[in-house]
């Protein structure tokens, strides 16, 4: 019987780092990771903020528009070990029909040697995943926004295969005066349409989530607030290399629960806090704090900075330039690297 020690070994790291015990239990868990750096760097996978971005689109297809037309987007993920993973984004506004922008999303697994158990050795194989989504967004007055994304997914690990269906709808409330959104996403509503062995079909990572974010009137500062999970309560997992001490080793008494603080954990598992500074219009300093990353992917003894993501934000020329670098572990901490342009503004004269 062959094995693929390496492959499995490095798809198990990918779920627990990017999803934490959540991602263990579906299937085209590359979906949810964060592509952008902005996003990245805000400590989150999507972000509830209209700022003619199109690299948010991917995330959030509510925030697609007119004013995005014309826009280009390419975005580098340099993850664990080989892996990689990143978008290409256009977006282009049709009259009669609406504002459309299509992404082809990526993730690189590497080249791996396939071996069996004896360590006799048969070549070399490859592993990746790729999603083609097509976003459309409409407002349907000044304040309320709506659209969704529609994604045709691919999967080869080896000479296994698997292809699904899936599609993201969101509904954003958005003041401009008040410089205030908040925006309800249903993410990965969807199938396999064929699946990796026959008869053994698996979920995709439905999610429901929801977001706000707020600028300051007086002060170059914006914070987001972002609600993951919220299809299911309780995030929590039992540890069996590192159990809940049930009885106090000094004393020997039975140590009572807080259900105060069990509780507490749980509602902050769903919190992910970003905080964006922009002293000019050109240049913008980022961070964010992902408790649950923090609580499940930390080392007892060396917790560190797990959990924070810092990034930033510039403008040269026509050319919009984005890096995160996002804290998942002690071991190691992606980079991302992100860059936008108007391709229309080539073609103006100044």
């Amino acid at each position: 019987m062959k094995i693929r020690k390496l492959l499995f070994l490095s798809l198990l790291f990918i779920s627990l780092a990017g999803r934490a015990q959540i991602g263990g239990s579906h299937t085209y868990e590359f979906l949810n990771l964060p592509n952008s750096a902005r996003i990245s760097a805000m400590g989150g996978n999507f972000l509830a903020i209209k700022d003619d971005d199109i690299t948010l689109a991917l995330a959030n297809p509510s925030i697609i528009d007119e004013s995005m037309h014309n826009h280009l987007a390419l975005s580098i993920v340099d993850y664990f070990s080989d892996i990689n993973y990143g978008f290409a984004a256009y977006s282009r506004t049709f009259k009669k029909v609406g504002s459309f922008a299509a992404t082809m999303q990526y993730i690189n697994y590497g080249h791996f040697i396939e071996a069996d158990e004896f360590g006799q050795t048969y070549g070399n194989f490859s592993a990746g995943e790729y999603a083609l989504n097509i976003g459309w967004g409409r407002k349907l007055d000044p304040h309320f926004l709506i659209g969704a994304n529609l994604k045709l997914v691919y999967s080869g690990l080896e000479k296994y295969s698997s292809a699904g269906i899936a599609v993201d709808v969101a509904g954003s409330y958005y003041h401009e005066k008040g410089n205030f959104m908040t925006t309800l996403l249903f993410r990965n509503i969807g199938r396999q349409l064929t699946s990796y062995t026959k008869g053994n079909p698996e979920s995709l990572p439905f999610e429901i989530q929801l977001g706000l974010s707020k600028q300051f009137s007086h002060l170059p500062f914006r914070f987001s607030i972002l609600f993951d999970h919220l299809e299911k309560f309780d995030l929590t997992y039992s540890d069996p290399n590192n159990p809940t001490p049930l009885v106090d080793p000094l004393t020997g008494d039975s140590i009572k629960e807080n259900k105060l603080g069990k509780f507490a954990d749980k509602a902050m598992r769903h919190l992910v806090i970003g905080g964006e500074f922009f002293p000019t219009k050109n240049f913008s300093i980022r961070m964010g704090y992902n408790y649950q990353r923090r609580r499940e992917l930390r080392v007892e003894g060396k917790k560190g900075i797990v959990g924070f993501s810092f990034g930033f934000g510039f403008r040269v020329s026509k050319f919009n330039f984005s890096y995160a670098w996002a804290k998942y572990h002690p071991g190691g901490a992606p980079n991302t690297f992100t860059i936008s342009t108007n391709i229309g503004a080539f073609g103006k004269k100044k």
